[in-house]
């Protein structure tokens, strides 16, 4: 199935608006999930055959791998993400208020570099649909049988000074549906929202989110509050940054978001669309994600959990950001160039590294590249 969407799917998508293209994905793996019969297409097709469980904030997921926010910001398809055999699923960015997003067009793609750009702005239904619509999936289809990430982010009404009330009511609406929570203080998308990666503004974010968890969860059942960061901070920031999140008792961090560095285009087709405004994902992340995973899993000596994404193409990109301390990996691009059968290939390819390295399971293995340095 892999080879069938590289030779005929792909080369389709070429022919689509990308925002177009990404949406009809969406509907179509939704349609398929929701039917018996192709369900269990989907699964025979993608699921990995491999068990690779690793253990991260209380839980075991089956493998490392999942779904990274951006792709299905509005929970249209659970059913066909847990169909196709990902450890857990990211939805979102989702923001307090709806927003139709910046004008378009707005996402771009760059095949021979396998990048994307995008200026997507947050797009979303807001918390309070997406709240409606999880109750509805919850209640006809129960709970997904892998653990739901919301990620967090900030509406663009909302000034800077009461961002933390905003993150905080789209983390109160929706917390009855999820495991994990992610706050996206670094999309370039949102005016100004870098700033509140610094310290005044992150704290008080996290504060309002821990206030939601203690009036929400039952003592001890707190859910997990992670911060997702930039690839354009300088490493002695990044390192800042991890010292503010983790003292203000985030419980791990997410390496990276979208970058504004630009590669050197293949062509002028692809020079045109890095000179786009926006975030850019894809292979060219791959290599300062994997170094900003490698510093923080250094500074904390693997002691504070690190989600890895940015570049992953292939299971030997998701074992390297293993190796440099990444407990569990993410893609987006990845599934965009390469389809749905990168679940299995990426899985299926940790096990493998496990065997030939001799690791007894995924926990030994994370951060291994980095304790001889």
């Amino acid at each position: 199935m892999g080879v069938f969407y590289r030779w005929f799917g792909r080369p389709l998508l070429k022919f689509q608006d990308s925002e177009r293209a990404h949406l009809r994905s969406l509907k179509l793996l939704r349609l398929f999930s929701n039917n018996p019969l192709t369900r269990s297409a989907l699964r025979l097709a993608y699921k990995p055959r491999k068990t690779v469980p690793v253990e991260v904030f209380g839980t075991v997921y089956s493998h490392p791998f999942g779904l990274a926010a951006g792709m299905d910001k509005n929970a249209i398809a659970l059913r066909g993400w847990e169909s196709t055999g990902l450890a857990f699923i990211e939805i979102g960015g989702v923001t307090q208020h709806r927003q139709e997003g910046n004008p378009k067009p707005r996402m771009f793609r760059a095949d021979a570099t396998q990048a994307l750009v995008n200026r997507m702005g947050f797009n979303n239904e807001g918390s309070e649909q997406i709240s409606i619509n999880l109750a509805q999936h919850f209640a006809k289809y129960g709970a997904p049988k892998v653990p739901l990430w919301v990620n967090l982010g900030k509406s663009k009404i909302t000034p800077l000074d009461e961002a933390h009330e905003d993150y905080g009511a789209t983390m109160r609406a929706l917390w009855d549906y999820t495991d994990v929570f992610v706050v996206n203080v670094s999309s370039p998308n949102t005016p100004n929202l870098r700033e509140l990666q610094n310290d005044e503004g992150l704290m008080r974010i996290l504060e309002s989110c821990h206030i939601v968890n203690q009036d929400l969860a039952p003592a001890g059942t707190e859910k997990p509050i992670l911060v997702k960061v930039a690839p354009d901070l300088t490493d002695q920031q990044l390192e800042h940054v991890v010292i503010t999140a983790r003292s203000s008792g985030a419980a791990g961090i997410v390496l990276s978001n979208t970058t504004l560095v630009r590669p050197e285009g293949k062509s002028a087709k692809e020079d045109s669309i890095f000179a786009e405004t926006g975030g850019l994902s894809g292979r060219p992340l791959m290599n300062r994600s994997t170094e900003m995973i490698r510093i923080v899993s250094k500074m904390t000596k693997g002691e504070w959990p690190i989600v890895g994404v940015g570049g992953v193409m292939s299971a030997d990109d998701a074992w390297e950001k293993i190796r440099a301390g990444a407990s569990l990996v993410q893609a987006y691009s990845g599934f965009v160039f390469e389809g749905p059968s990168l679940t299995k290939s990426v899985v299926h390819g940790i096990h493998k590294h496990l065997v030939l390295q001799e690791f007894s399971t995924v926990n030994e293995a994370v951060g291994s590249g980095t304790r001889s340095l």
